[in-house]
C-alpha cells in the first residue's frame, strides 16, 4: 500500500476514534447505571443543560469551553477529551497496523472500542459488564471469520479458549484476585491477539500481568494503594493485548521460537 493511501487511511481512523470516543463517554458513564445510551441526550452533569451541537465536538469542544459549562460555568471533567483523544488514537493506529487489510481493520476497531470503554468503566466501578463482553465474541467472532483465513480463525478460537480456561482456573484457585468479569473478557482478549499469531496471544497473556504489577507496586510505593487495595485487572489485561497487537507480539514470538529449539 502506498504511504499516501496508509495516511489516509490512518487520518481517517484517527477522526473517526474521535467520533466513537465522544459516543464511548457516554457508554461508560450509563451502561453501570442501566441507563440507555441513547436517550436522553448529553447534559451537564451539574444544571443539566442540554450539551449544543457546536460544544459538542470531540476534544475541540472541551478546550473552547475551557473546561467549562456553557451555561452554568462549573468545570468538565478532564476525562471526557481525554477519553476521545485515547480512542482517536488508538484507531489511527490500528488503522496503521491494519491500512493494507482493510476488512481485518474493522474488527480490530471493534475490539478498539469495546476495550476503552470496558477499560473506562473498569476504572470507574470495578465492573466488565456483560451486556458489553458477551456480545463482543459473536460481533468480534464474525468480523474476525471475514478478515481472516481457516487457520487464523481456528487459531483465534483456540486463544480465546485457552485464556478463558486459564483465567478460571486462576479464579479458582485464588479467588479473590481476578474477577470471573476479567474470565469472561480473557476469552475475547485471547481470540484477538491469538487471531493476529501466537507470539501475539502470549505477549499479551503475560503482559497484562506483568503491566498490573508494575502498576500496584507503582501505587504502593506512592502511598496511593496497600496489598489490600483492590485494583481493576480489566485495563491492564486490554492495555497488554494492544501492545501485543501493534507491535510487542515479537517478544512472545521471540520465547516460542527458543522454546522450540530447545
Amino acid at each position: 500500500m502506498s504511504s499516501q493511501l496508509t495516511l489516509a487511511v490512518v487520518t481517517l481512523t484517527g477522526v473517526l476514534g474521535l467520533v466513537v470516543g465522544s459516543f464511548l463517554n457516554v457508554v461508560a458513564h450509563r451502561v453501570p447505571r442501566g441507563e440507555s445510551v441513547v436517550r436522553p441526550p448529553s447534559a451537564c452533569p451539574q444544571c443539566h443543560t442540554v450539551i449544543r451541537t457546536r460544544h459538542n465536538i470531540p476534544v475541540l469542544g472541551w478546550l473552547v469551553l475551557r473546561g467549562r459549562c456553557y451555561d452554568c460555568g462549573l468545570p468538565i471533567s478532564v476525562r471526557y477529551p481525554t477519553v476521545e483523544a485515547a480512542t482517536g488514537v488508538l484507531f489511527a493506529l490500528a488503522g496503521l497496523r491494519f491500512a493494507d487489510q482493510p476488512t481485518l481493520l474493522v474488527a480490530y476497531l471493534a475490539f478498539a472500542g469495546i476495550a476503552v470503554a470496558l477499560a473506562v468503566i473498569d476504572l470507574d466501578v470495578h465492573r466488565l459488564p456483560n451486556v458489553i463482553v458477551l456480545p463482543s465474541y459473536p460481533v468480534l467472532g464474525v468480523l474476525l471469520a471475514l478478515g481472516v483465513g481457516g487457520a487464523g480463525l481456528l487459531r483465534a478460537g483456540v486463544g480465546a479458549a485457552l485464556l478463558f480456561a486459564f483465567f478460571y482456573v486462576v479464579a479458582i484457585v485464588a479467588p479473590g484476585g481476578i474477577g470471573f468479569g476479567d474470565v469472561k473478557l480473557a476469552g475475547v482478549v485471547g481470540g484477538m491477539t491469538a487471531a493476529v499469531s501466537w507470539g501475539a496471544f502470549l505477549t499479551s497473556a503475560l503482559g497484562g500481568f506483568f503491566l498490573g504489577a508494575v502498576a500496584g507496586v507503582l501505587l504502593m510505593l506512592g502511598r496511593r494503594a496497600s496489598r489490600k487495595t483492590a485494583v481493576p485487572f480489566g485495563p491492564f489485561m486490554l492495555l497488554g493485548a494492544w501492545a501485543s497487537i501493534l507491535g510487542a507480539s515479537g517478544i512472545g514470538q521471540l520465547y516460542l521460537e527458543r522454546m522450540a529449539m530447545s
